[in-house]
């Protein structure tokens, strides 16, 4: 009997996870919401009561487009769609990029920098750390090429690179909608100053006429 190596017997497990979970991350709509206390939650419905506010997470901008692809990696990048997660500063984050374009995945990239895509990160993954990404409903985090190269060769995309010279990487998008800076007060405007009186005239000298 031969011997399975350690790399089939983990493609093999990630092959299974994907046969078990076929549909990707939900692609409506996240709302977060913040309550009269100050508190920040995230959820997939919008909450009805009117002393919560209410705002749209970022999912959709910098999706990718799948109509320029080859038909066989349209299938794939339609059923398991990739997002990579990263924060600035991270060889992590840009090694699975570089993975990522040489392998010929297209993908979209969110990018997370304050609590509140944090919040969300964790909304949508179940995890915190960074680089994370998802490839349809699977997750992984941090980067090692043999296992996200047993990912994606999991999920079916191609060996070697599929997209055509007209694709165009869609840019980096935040996680969540970036606050609204704070409104500046119109600085104000300093009374009028009192005009001086003007000098009183000397009298006119005697005998002078006007």
């Amino acid at each position: 009997m031969n011997a399975v190596s350690p790399r089939a017997a983990r493609l093999a497990a990630v092959a299974a996870l994907f046969a078990s979970a076929l549909t990707a991350l939900p692609a409506h709509a996240l709302y977060k919401v913040v309550g009269p206390d100050g508190k920040v939650t995230y959820t997939d419905r919008p909450p009805t009561s009117k002393e919560n506010k209410v705002a749209t997470v970022n999912t959709n901008t910098g999706s990718v487009s799948t109509e320029s692809l080859p038909f066989e990696l349209r299938q794939v990048a339609e059923k398991y769609p990739v997002t990579l997660y990263t924060t600035a500063n991270c060889a992590p984050c840009e090694g699975a990029r570089q993975f990522l374009r040489q392998r010929g995945v297209p993908f979209s990239e969110r990018t997370v920098a304050t609590a509140d895509d944090n919040a969300a990160l964790k909304r949508l993954t179940g995890k915190t750390e960074l680089p994370t990404i998802s490839i349809g409903s699977q997750v992984m985090t941090g980067f090692a090429s043999a296992e996200l190269g047993s990912y994606v060769d999991a999920a079916g995309y191609p060996k070697e690179s599929k997209l055509p010279p007209s694709y165009t990487e869609p840019a980096p998008t935040p996680l969540t909608e970036p606050k609204a800076a704070p409104a500046v007060p119109a600085a104000r405007q300093a009374p009028a100053a009192t005009p001086a009186p003007a000098p009183a005239q000397a009298p006119a000298p005697s005998g002078f006429k006007f």
